[in-house]
């Protein structure tokens, strides 16, 4: 072997050596001999380097994955007898292999065995048997082979194939079956007694030896025989493990697949309640906060494993209508819930979030029972509490840093809240007068009370909301219990004085619930100062952590928007004191302001929503728009001048980002507003004219041009919706700003635009039409037709979504009836343009532009294929429309297991259907006696394909085409 190449099989070899050393690998993967060299290698151990010796498995790996078939049956022979010599070795060498290479040769192993085990190498495993004996190092690699081997035929997470394809795939699931029912005949008993021996021979000398047999037991239990191993010298051997310190997980993750195993619910209750008992019976059931946490944690999976296998049981009798059964089983559920709760409440999250499933499912059992005992409304009552406690935040949270350890609490309380919800349906009324017991237990003393304790009292009255769900946010009205628990509730929240405790988790929580019953605030409006207080001081928008007043801007934004009306006495009083809030932050060094931008956008809004919806007149109205928006106006004037001189990239950059804050503020605004008509009631149109005369001049601008544009853009797709016709005399100007120098993306917004803008106006905007498009057309060609770089997937990309963008624009402009502007462009270019649209139905692989094209199509066959249609239409109907109805569902991209294929080829049907209809028995007759015999199409099947096309539903044609194609 090349032994410089080697080298780079160091992980700390230079870059050179690793790039050698992969070249050289290739070149071995095809070579005709190589892998007969590793073989060698590995047999006579000419190699000490233990990257060598992965290496060469590597190169033998491949040779049975990819080529064994082109190697002769001398040579197959020779892998075999490598491997055994390989194995037999490793119970001689002083030191054993690394990991990593025993692991890779169990791969090997594992592969040979799936190749060969049905016809070459039936005693596969008794020849390693053989060699391995009770060696412990044999042991330790005939373990590894096994776990490999499981991997190859059950472990779904194995991408088997490179193609991964759904025949490869059969095919395999196929193998595997018959490669698992040939064990089970052949061998599995075997191996039985092979594990046995193993655990008997090592369970008190070599826990790794013994835990690494365990878990094999653990993975064949799911497709072997399960009286091989639950039986009572295998299980007695089990329990005994259960209670030897270094065994425990793995016995107790053994137990938990034998107890998964599908079998008969009698049988199954039978097995979890013998287990049960001699568990019991160890001591294994009285849980102490000390134990061992990793232990109790494959605990808690093993006690939930047998608590949903016994709630499965019951389930399956009841539905058998085997009563006294279920009743049985379900004793057997009741006298696990003490356990249950035990390990639900355990400090430790991961052993209380293993026996949720357990816990749900439980609860699911009492919401079908007709009436609850007294025993099982405490343990509800239990399950609520421990709930409860388990919701709170402990002192190691970090709020201002949150890492994984917080993103798995985050999820823990998901789990946790689903089960909230689960006890509300269980017990409505118990819920709401336990949350209510702790809500007002705590906020009478918040003052003195641990924040994570306050937090969850909020917390709860918060989910609530979801737990007991009504129409409409309406928890206030109807139901007079629940209404006057959760009124009381909500008034001790806003009068408590809680909103100043000194925790921001506390604060938001705070905030997020006074949002989500907005409705309170219509029954008792007199709070509505105390919260809005709450929000605009250093509660909320001013509050020290950038995380609470990022956050309160939304939800101040959502409360002002629900309150609507209510906030009249109060909206002078709040925007002159969200004054500086709306500044538009200057994009100089060190100035930090109290909102980000994204945050800003929300208080503009907010500002838009409180001055429209206002009961003042439109004079006053129309004043106050002005003193918000002039700002703005008068600072975008100064920075468009400073960046026009700005010379510096970073500052250019920074000045852009400023402009484009600008004018995203006034778009913001605008949100207030539903259409034209409350523009206009509340004097406004004139103030937004104003903007749109500040903020075009930027198209202009040479500099940053994508950001200035994508702000335009924006601004202007709203003052199509506010202002409709008074915004058309801009728009010439703006677009031919935007068709400059631009790139696919620029286009690709851009046409959304105009897509608005045809939709609207339809023939108000014809002659603009006519005027830009060509322009528009020819700078969509020259990008498309730009050369990119073959494996250059982002360009081909944007060609793809340019192509649509294309596409949709013809579809809106044909569908807004404005069909003049495609024919009033001169024969040529219309001859240009339909023969694009041809290319998208047939060329492109595209099936969601291949629809649009097909919708296009059929809709200028509508408006020109008649009799008055123009000249030649009619025969490009024939030669070019009726074959690409054709050609394109032929194509073998043409994938009708795709949802949006199905669509496309739907357009296809309609596309001919309106040929039909344009042109009679004229489109009959040629596709009679033309166009389809030129597709060497059988008579038959033309009268059948030109029956269906006749028939007046459409739908009929369309089915018959999906089972043709």
């Amino acid at each position: 072997m090349d032994e410089q190449a080697l080298l780079g099989l160091n992980p700390n070899a230079d870059a050179d050596f690793r790039q050698r050393a992969l070249a050289y690998f290739e070149q071995l993967k095809i070579s005709q001999d190589a892998w007969q060299v590793c073989a060698e290698a590995l047999a006579q151990s000419i190699y000490s380097d233990d990257h060598i010796k992965f290496f060469c498995f590597q190169v033998l790996e491949h040779q049975i994955k990819f080529k064994y078939s082109e190697l002769t049956e001398v040579q197959q022979q020779l892998i075999r007898e490598t491997l055994i010599t390989w194995l037999q070795a490793q119970m001689l060498n002083p030191q054993p292999e690394k990991t990593f290479i025993r692991n890779k040769a169990a791969q090997v192993f594992a592969l040979l065995f799936v190749t060969e085990y049905l016809t070459k190498w039936p005693k596969f495993f008794f020849d390693i048997l053989s060699v391995v004996d009770l060696n412990p190092r044999g042991v330790d690699m005939y373990l590894r082979i096994l776990m490999a081997v499981d991997a190859e035929l059950v472990d779904r997470d194995v991408v088997h194939t490179s193609e991964a394809s759904y025949f490869a795939l059969t095919f395999e699931a196929r193998r595997n079956t018959l490669l698992k029912d040939t064990m089970r005949e052949q061998c599995i008993p075997s191996l039985v007694e092979s594990w046995y021996q193993i655990l008997q021979n090592y369970q008190y000398n070599n826990s790794e030896l013994t835990c690494q047999c365990l878990e094999v037991v653990g993975a064949y239990v799911s497709w072997i025989d399960l009286s091989l191993i639950a039986n009572e010298r295998f299980i007695n051997m089990l329990l005994g493990h259960m209670s030897v310190e270094v065994l425990r997980e793995e016995a107790c993750d053994c137990l938990f697949e034998i107890v998964n195993k599908g079998m008969d619910p009698i049988d199954k209750t039978k097995l979890v309640e013998s287990l049960c008992q001699v568990l019991q019976s160890a001591g294994l059931f009285s849980i102490d906060q000390e134990d061992d946490v990793d232990f109790l944690a494959r605990f808690s999976k093993l006690v939930n494993g047998m608590g949903q296998a016994l709630i499965a049981s019951w389930t399956k009798l009841i539905k058998n209508g085997d009563m006294k059964s279920a009743q049985d089983t379900l004793q057997a559920i009741e006298a696990k819930v003490a356990l249950m709760l035990q390990l639900l409440i355990h400090e430790d999250d991961d052993i209380s979030s293993n026996i949720i499933g357990f816990c749900y499912d439980y609860l699911h059992i009492l919401k079908q029972l007709s009436a609850l005992s007294d025993q099982q409304k405490a343990n509800v009552e239990a399950i609520m509490l421990a709930v409860m406690k388990k919701l709170t935040y402990d002192e190691e949270y970090n709020f201002e840093n949150e890492g994984e350890d917080e993103a798995m609490f985050v999820e823990y309380r998901k789990q946790l809240k689903l089960l909230l919800d689960r006890l509300a349906q269980v017990s409505p009324e118990l819920l709401l007068a336990s949350v209510r017991r702790v809500f007002n237990t705590t906020l009478q003393n918040w003052q003195t009370t641990r924040f994570m304790e306050v937090e969850v009292a909020i917390r709860l009255l918060y989910m609530l909301a979801e737990a007991l769900p009504v129409s409409h946010g309406a928890h206030f009205s109807g139901d007079v219990t629940k209404a006057t628990a959760l009124q009381d509730m909500m008034r001790t929240l806003v009068t408590s004085g809680v909103s100043a405790y000194q925790h921001t988790s506390v604060t938001l929580e705070f905030f997020e619930t006074v949002v989500r019953y907005e409705k309170f605030f219509a029954v008792e409006p007199q709070h509505i100062p105390t919260v809005l207080m709450a929000f605009l001081d250093h509660r909320g928008l001013r509050h020290t952590s950038p995380k609470v007043r990022s956050r309160t801007a939304y939800l101040f934004s959502r409360f002002v928007k629900s309150l609507n009306k209510q906030m009249n006495p109060f909206i002078e009083d709040v925007l002159n004191r969200i004054q500086d809030l709306l500044e538009l932050s200057p994009p100089e060094n060190g100035y930090q302001a109290l909102l980000s931008s994204d945050d800003q956008l929300f208080i503009y809004e907010t500002a838009g929503v409180l001055i429209v919806n206002s009961e003042y007149s439109a004079e006053r109205k129309r004043v106050l728009m002005r003193n918000l928006l002039t700002p703005l106006m008068e600072k975008f004037k100064v920075l468009l001048e400073k960046l026009m001189m700005a010379q510096d990239e970073d500052r250019q950059m920074a000045l852009a980002d400023c402009l484009n804050h600008a004018v995203g503020f006034a778009s913001r605004t605008s949100k207030a507003f539903s259409n034209k008509q409350t523009v206009k009631q509340c004097g406004c149109s004139e103030v937004y004219l104003d903007c749109l005369q500040t903020f075009l001049p930027a198209l202009s601008c040479p500099l940053q041009k994508e950001v200035l544009r994508s702000g335009v853009r924006t601004f202007l797709h709203r003052m199509i919706i506010c202002l409709e016709e008074e915004v058309l005399p801009f728009i010439p100007s703006a677009s031919e700003h935007m068709l400059k120098d631009c790139e696919a993306k620029d286009l690709q917004e851009f046409i959304p635009l105009i897509n608005q803008i045809t939709a609207k106006f339809k023939t108000q905007v014809s002659p603009f039409l006519q005027q830009m498009f060509m322009p528009l057309l020819h700078a969509i060609f020259e990008v498309l037709l730009l050369p990119a770089e073959e494996n250059d997937q982002s360009a081909a990309l944007e060609k793809q979504m340019l192509r649509r963008s294309y596409f949709a624009f013809l579809q809106t402009v044909t569908g807004s009836g404005m069909s003049e502007v495609i024919a009033n462009q001169g024969a040529e270019n219309v001859e240009r343009v339909l023969f694009t649209v041809i290319q998208g139905a047939v060329d492109y692989p595209d099936p969601i532009a291949q629809k649009t094209c097909f919708i296009i199509l059929s809709k200028l066959v509508e408006l020109w294929g008649g009799k008055d249609g123009p000249v030649g239409f009619a025969d490009f109907v024939y030669k070019h429309i009726v074959p690409a109805c054709f050609l394109a569902p032929l194509k073998q991209t043409f994938d009708l297991a795709d949802a949006q294929t199905v669509l496309a080829l739907s357009e296809c049907a309609v596309t001919l259907k309106t040929i039909h209809l344009k042109r009679g028995p004229e489109c009959i007759q040629y596709l009679q006696q033309e166009y389809l015999p030129s597709l060497q199409v059988a008579p038959e099947i033309i009268q059948e394909f030109c029956q269906a096309l006749q028939q007046p539903d459409a739908k009929v044609f369309k089915n018959y085409l999906k089972v043709n194609f």
